[in-house]
């Protein structure tokens, strides 16, 4: 880890640390320690480094699951599902992100110092410092989440670890040797820390004084606004941190790690409940949340919980996946696998049995698979897209690494009012990162509260019975929902959960993380579907993954375990 640290700007800010000591550098402005400690935009610039890095929905890692191939033959991910994936090469990696860690440490440092005056009114310094501090804090929490979701796992001794966990700054010449916690450690680490957060940080930034907290009742509204108002609200808050305490808790409970034991379905359950009950609980569901990204109108909807700034116009997305016709590159494509998960309209699953046809093969399904996904015939990005006979350099396998190989083209997170014009100039669209989606939490709620006591188990007055028929109605599944009326077992409805979770949340990269803690089998063939101009024609194995048994839990870089004697490495790896 100590490579890490000799890259990030503080080395540049904190010169000493590495500065030879026969050379005297010239003042070429850069900025002391002293300074940082001192200066509160110089200071803040610290904890603003701990904004870099969130994951968005812009990660397309579903194309190293059964969800999507892609196209181009040096993706890393492409690699990784075929076999590549080792302690070397790993693209999921998130081990670096140790480095806003020590932004963030750093900040705690300075601010603790108590030299930095924020504002010259007493209070609304104090405001200052008990914001930041839990904002820090929280960021401090997911940065450690993001790792331990990615290196997570049962190490060689056979213990089910985390990661090291990391609360002070160390300096470049500093001991980085540090041992893995236990899992359960690491998890109660992360907790404590956004329960800390949480003491410090407003529910949510504001304008309007109905939406203050309780125990800022004696603090004057005015200075409040100053340190809490609405031009803060991209800025992770009370609400936000909450959302990602039920995350986590359900991320421990899953089955690949404590399965359940010591109450973290309930916790994901009960935080997750308290959080929806603010917006009215299942009334609470944004109409509109299915396509939560398709034009200006709904950039601010209530779907987010945390979102990422309004870029400018911009077409970058749209070129890498619009189909070749309409001038993109055919980048991502869904698999028939995937596809195959849409239910039938009246909810049933996709099967013969139930009314599906495999020569007619998108009639009558979840309205959802018209929304995600460019199936033979769909109208996308200004034209007609065939993907089988007579499609031309849309059809299956006609332009190398730009048409697609499994017979459908990605829509979802697309602007569908971008247009990439044959003369190379563009329309672009405004776009924005996602953090955090209501609907996501929704579903955390429902899949613990099933683990909790099935499907009518009643939490903070909701079940999963009604969030995932809210869901599903919201999605135009036919009501009343006669499929879901059979589903009566925990072990039925927790496939029914999962499978409305890989449809809800496709393509904003959950599926990669999903199988690897639900323990399910990460080498199930990405399979295609072709229209030859006379039939639809299976293709069972476009791309056969290729995982290794213990792939379940990634590796730690071995670069890191062949530099820190205590960082013990996970089995296989």
């Amino acid at each position: 880890m100590r490579n890490l640290i000799k890259y990030i700007l503080l080395v540049s800010v904190f010169a000493g640390m590495v500065a030879c000591d026969s050379l005297e550098p010239i003042d070429e402005n850069r900025l002391d320690f002293d300074y940082v400690s001192t200066v509160p935009q110089s200071a803040e610039g610290l904890l603003l480094h701990g904004y870099n890095g969130l994951i968005d929905q812009f990660i397309f890692s579903e194309v190293a699951t059964d969800d999507a191939v892609n196209n181009k033959l040096n993706n890393g991910y492409k690699r990784m599902a075929l076999g590549e994936l080792t302690a070397q090469f790993n693209p999921a990696s998130r081990w670096n992100t140790f480095e806003r860690v020590f932004y963030l440490n750093r900040f705690l440092e300075v601010i603790e110092a108590g030299e930095i005056q924020w504002n010259r009114d007493e209070d609304i310094n104090a405001l200052f410092y008990q914001r930041m501090k839990g904002e820090a804090l929280a960021l401090r929490a997911l940065h450690h989440f993001y790792v331990l979701q990615a290196h997570a796992g049962k190490g060689a001794s056979g213990e089910l670890l985390g990661i090291p966990y990391f609360t002070e700054f160390i300096e470049a010449d500093g001991d980085f040797n540090k041992p893995r916690l236990s899992f359960e450690g690491a998890v109660e680490a992360i907790m404590k820390d956004f329960d800390d957060a949480l003491d410090l940080l407003p529910t949510d930034y504001s304008e309007n004084e109905s939406d203050v907290d309780p125990w800022y009742a004696d603090v004057d509204f005015g200075k409040y606004k100053v340190v809490n108002g609405g031009q803060y609200n991209l800025r992770i808050s009370g609400r936000i941190v909450k959302a990602l305490k039920a995350r986590l808790a359900l991320f421990a409970a899953s089955p690949s790690f404590l399965n359940g034991q010591n109450g973290y379905y309930n916790m994901a359950a009960n935080t997750a409940g308290e959080v929806l009950n603010t917006i009215g609980g299942i009334s609470g569901l944004e109409p509109n949340g299915i396509e939560f990204y398709t034009s200006d109108n709904d950039i601010n909807s209530g779907e987010m919980i945390w979102r990422g700034s309004i870029g400018g116009n911009s077409s970058g997305y749209e070129e890498r996946m619009f189909p070749p016709s309409v001038n993109g590159e055919g980048e991502v494509n869904p698999t028939h696998n995937l596809v195959m998960a849409f239910p039938m309209q009246n909810g049933y699953p996709a099967t013969v049995a139930n009314g599906f046809d495999p020569q007619n093969p998108y009639a009558n399904r979840d309205p959802r698979l018209g929304k995600y996904i460019v199936v033979n015939g769909s109208s996308f990005g200004g034209g007609t897209i065939n993907t089988g006979v007579g499609g031309g350099i849309d059809r299956l396998d006609s332009i190398p690494q730009f048409s697609t190989t499994t017979g459908y083209y990605l829509k979802k997170l697309l602007r569908p009012d971008v247009r990439i014009n044959n003369d190379g100039t563009t329309t672009g669209k405004r776009h924005y990162d996602v953090y955090f989606r209501y609907t996501e939490l929704f579903l955390i709620f429902a899949e613990a509260a099933n683990e909790i006591g099935g499907p009518d188990q009643q939490v903070e007055g909701m079940s999963a019975r009604d969030v995932i028929g809210a869901i599903r109605q919201r999605a135009g599944i036919t009501q009343p929902d006669a499929y879901l009326a059979t589903i009566t077992t925990k072990e039925s409805m927790r496939e029914l959960i999962r499978n409305e979770r890989r449809l809800e949340l496709s393509f904003e990269g959950h599926r990669f993380w999903d199988l690897r803690r639900w323990g399910v089998s990460l080498n199930e063939s990405a399979q295609g579907y072709f229209d030859d101009g006379d039939n639809y024609v299976e293709l069972p194995a476009v791309e056969i993954r290729n995982y290794q048994p213990f792939a379940t839990y990634m590796p730690i870089p071995n670069a890191e375990t062949l530099k820190f004697s205590e960082l013990e490495q996970n089995q296989g790896w």
